[in-house]
């Protein structure tokens, strides 16, 4: 089944990529050859269509098979704790599988649901002394009868607290102890699918034996294609009066020069759509648009670039290279700041470095003292500005 745009006449575009769905749902469930890997981590830039895939296309799919799928946004709201939102959102699902009403429960004075010998307070989860989250996962298996898919967005930002990487282990520990039941010979209980707009970031998740999920590969999520822009182009072009359309080329060549940000290319076409010309102007619209974007964006690098001390942009090229492996204090590294600066570099000196770019909001630190760049954008726009004065 091709990927397909939900409806034409629609008031908002919504593009499915229905096969994706069904292979990365064989995966989790088991349903492919090579059998279940019940924990996915996919990998994309930000804004390149994550989040509609796994609202409208994975957890539907799933939904379809019999499974129960939990969506968390760990960036829904960056000001609470990342477990915090995870223990929410499984609230939240307790509280629709429970035969009561919420408000008539709590007349009656009912905040615990008994279930198939699973007993669990609803509003003490994920805390002390309260539910653990594989406590309320099992609660919630055993309520609903249902294999559960807990597809958690931006999970990188679980990094960013202790209690937020605890949940990430809870949330291993809960996948162990469920699929290992005897009810799990079929397929797994609990299939966790972790996406990320970091890849180095969310990494950190994997690549440890310290980590919680040690072992799992970090998978790119494919960004979308030609088969995108093609029927949005298309759509908006219903809309258009006849000799004020886009062409499909020109479309897709704009989108790719952006980085496939679907919500950027909208802002594009938005603002090209407001000229009453020829196919010829529309394209000098649509490419002047996309340049000016991808400059603006290469400008603010530059800019923050520039306000660096040359340790800092030491440390921040060593980061750029060596990805999650980076080891900013090793013997390695140092050395290689003492060769970008014509002078020894000392420890110290390395800590006040990264204290000022984490400041600058240039560097980003785990919750266990492992660094990398904030925005992976960058690392891209100094491997670019490197080639550029190697060929120069």
């Amino acid at each position: 089944m091709p990927s397909q745009p939900a409806s034409t006449h629609a008031q908002k575009f919504l593009f499915h990529r229905p096969k994706l769905a069904v292979s990365l749902a064989d995966i989790v469930t088991g349903d492919a050859p090579i059998g279940a890997e019940p924990t996915l981590c996919l990998a994309a830039p930000r804004r390149t269509g994550k989040s509609t895939f796994l609202r409208h296309d994975l957890g539907p799919e799933l939904e379809n098979r019999g499974i129960l799928a939990v969506y968390v946004d760990l960036w829904a709201d960056m000001a609470a704790d990342p477990a915090h939102l995870i223990a929410e959102a499984l609230k939240a699902e307790l509280r629709r599988a429970d035969s009561l009403p919420v408000k008539a429960a709590r007349a009656v004075g009912l905040s615990k649901l008994g279930m198939g010998g699973v007993s669990v307070d609803i509003d003490r989860i994920g805390q002390a002394q309260g539910a653990t989250l594989a406590d309320a996962l099992e609660a919630l298996l055993e309520r609903t009868h249902k294999r559960i898919a807990l597809l958690v967005d931006e999970a990188q930002h679980a990094l960013t607290t202790e209690a937020g990487l605890n949940a990430m282990f809870a949330l291993k520990a809960a996948r162990d102890r469920l699929n290992t039941r005897d009810d799990a010979r079929d397929g797994p209980n609990l299939m966790i699918v972790l996406t990320g707009s970091h890849r180095d970031k969310l990494s950190r998740l994997v690549l440890n034996r310290d980590q919680p999920f040690f072992g799992t590969s970090v998978r790119s999520f494919p960004l979308l294609d030609r088969a995108y822009t093609d029927a949005y182009t298309a759509w908006i072009n219903v809309r258009l009066a006849e000799g004020n359309r886009f062409d499909a080329d020109d479309v897709f060549a704009a989108f790719d020069a952006v980085g496939r940000q679907p919500e950027t290319l909208m802002r594009i076409l938005s603002d090209a759509a407001l000229l009453v010309g020829d196919a010829r102007e529309l394209k000098r619209a649509l490419a002047d648009g996309a340049t000016e974007l991808r400059q603006r964006v290469w400008d603010d690098y530059e800019n923050a670039w520039s306000g660096l001390t040359p340790l800092q942009q030491a440390v921040v090229e060593r980061l750029a290279v060596e990805g999650p492996q980076s080891a900013p204090f090793s013997a390695a590294a140092l050395q290689a700041y003492a060769d970008a600066v014509g002078e020894a570099v000392e420890p110290p000196a390395v800590q006040g470095a990264i204290e000022a770019l984490r400041q600058k909001n240039i560097l980003w630190r785990s919750a266990r003292g492992q660094y990398a760049l904030d925005d992976q954008g960058m690392a891209e726009w100094l491997k670019a500005r490197t080639e550029k004065a190697g060929q120069g």
